[in-house]
């Protein structure tokens, strides 16, 4: 089967009544856990952007302080774990700021954390690769955004 294009499937969502709209959502909804979750995000979490932000950065406080220090392996699995959360949660807002916030605040909590990360190269990759993909999108930001945003990072490096 071809998947339609984006703009076929725009045209005929827009031809079909509100009930049968519902209806292909929440049979999307059931079909993978992803979809539930960023229905979830764009009904009830999207018109409060800082909240959302605030409730991840909760998540991943509460991550940061079960992860196994002592055993480098570990903790590089269990870091890479929050990461790929994050990304998933920084692909539901869409927003660059809330993605440079994010992080931003992965990187500080992982310096703040008291791992021995620079003894890994894996983990000073994982790191360095954070940090250049956060300054990557601060260059697409607002003059403004740019400067805030840079002063956060200056201790990062």
């Amino acid at each position: 089967m071809k998947a339609a294009t984006i703009n076929e499937i725009k045209q005929e969502l827009q031809s079909l009544p509100p009930s049968r709209l519902t209806e292909l959502c929440l049979r999307l909804a059931r079909f993978k856990k992803d979809n539930k979750e960023l229905l979830t995000y764009l009904l009830f979490e999207a018109a409060d952007e800082a909240t959302y932000i605030d409730s991840i950065k909760k998540e991943i406080d509460g991550e940061f302080e079960g992860l196994p220090k002592p055993n480098l392996y570990l903790t590089k699995k269990s870091l890479r774990k929050v990461l790929r959360v994050t990304a998933k949660q920084i692909r539901y807002t869409g927003s660059p700021q809330a993605e440079v916030e994010l992080l931003t605040y992965f990187l500080q909590k992982m310096q703040r954390s008291g791992i021995p990360f620079r003894d890994s190269p894996v983990l000073v990759n994982l790191y360095r690769q954070q940090l250049k993909k956060v300054r990557s999108v601060i260059d697409g930001l607002h003059e403004d955004l740019q400067y805030d945003y840079l002063r956060e990072l200056q201790g990062l490096d």
